[in-house]
């Protein structure tokens, strides 16, 4: 009887044991896996980039970008702190072109090749008041620069027609000029050399106007300079000046904007 009692009990306990990891079994397999943490960054954020957008890895954008800037006094004469301008007529031109390439998903490296030129024709006199020095001065320039950049698009929001980007670039850039001043008793003429190294931030962003068109527009957050100026006044003298500028100002009064085509 005691053998019976013992066996019975005996039984119990192992139903016991292999129901309850039976139950573990289940509740295990009925619990949802936990969730790897995020760190909470503005890139763990991002949406994905699918193969078919403009900024996936192996597309190829590109454009150009034309402006034109021209002024010229009217008949009244315009008067400044020193003196007064009476006839002047200049425009500054720049024209240029870009492209890149995406070697990987929303991120893009390329370059931008571009030529400007500066003219300006014035007539102005200094003192009038106490001197009255009258003179006509012509200034020209012609510019050409390349700048290489590395082009960051974000995807901030599900959208195939909107994007946030960055452009870190550094720009290189050869200009020479002449100025002449005539008092209508002697002519300077003044040649310049100027050499030019910036590296900056641009911010920006891009609307996908249609699939492969787009329209862009930044503002510089960040620049850093160095320029290398060579002046020579009446083929006599020579002097050199050298100059460095940090920029951390944002002007929103000088936004790039840009036509993109992306391949």
């Amino acid at each position: 009887m005691k053998r019976l009692i013992l066996s019975v009990a005996l039984f119990c306990l192992c139903a016991v044991s292999a129901f309850g990891a039976e139950a573990d079994s289940l509740v295990q397999k009925n619990t949802p896996p936990k969730e790897e943490s995020k760190s909470g960054g503005l890139l763990d954020e991002l949406y994905p980039v699918s193969p078919e957008e403009a900024i996936s890895a192996g597309h190829i954008l590109g454009g150009a970008t034309l402006s034109l800037i021209q002024a010229n006094t009217e008949d009244d004469a315009l008067n400044v702190i020193i003196g007064d301008v009476y006839e002047a007529d200049g425009y500054m031109f720049t024209v240029q072109a870009f492209g890149g390439y995406f070697i990987k998903d929303a991120l893009a490296v390329g370059a931008h090749l571009g030529y400007s030129r500066t003219w300006l024709d014035v007539d102005f006199s200094l003192l009038e008041d106490i001197a009255d020095v009258k003179q006509h001065r012509k200034y020209v320039s012609n510019g050409f620069f390349v700048q290489p950049f590395l082009k960051n698009y974000l995807k901030v929001m599900d959208s195939k027609s909107l994007y946030f980007f960055n452009e870190t670039s550094v720009l290189v850039q050869y200009s020479y000029g002449m100025s002449q001043t005539d008092d209508g008793e002697e002519m300077d003429k003044t040649r310049n050399k100027t050499w030019t190294i910036k590296a900056g931030l641009n911010p920006g962003i891009c609307i996908m106007v249609l699939s492969r068109f787009a329209f862009e527009t930044s503002v510089g957050l960040l620049g850093l300079s160095t320029s290398v100026v060579d002046v020579e006044e009446n083929g006599e003298s020579h002097s050199r000046l050298v100059y460095n500028i940090v920029n951390f100002t944002i002007n929103l009064l000088a936004l790039d904007f840009s036509l993109v085509y992306f391949f």
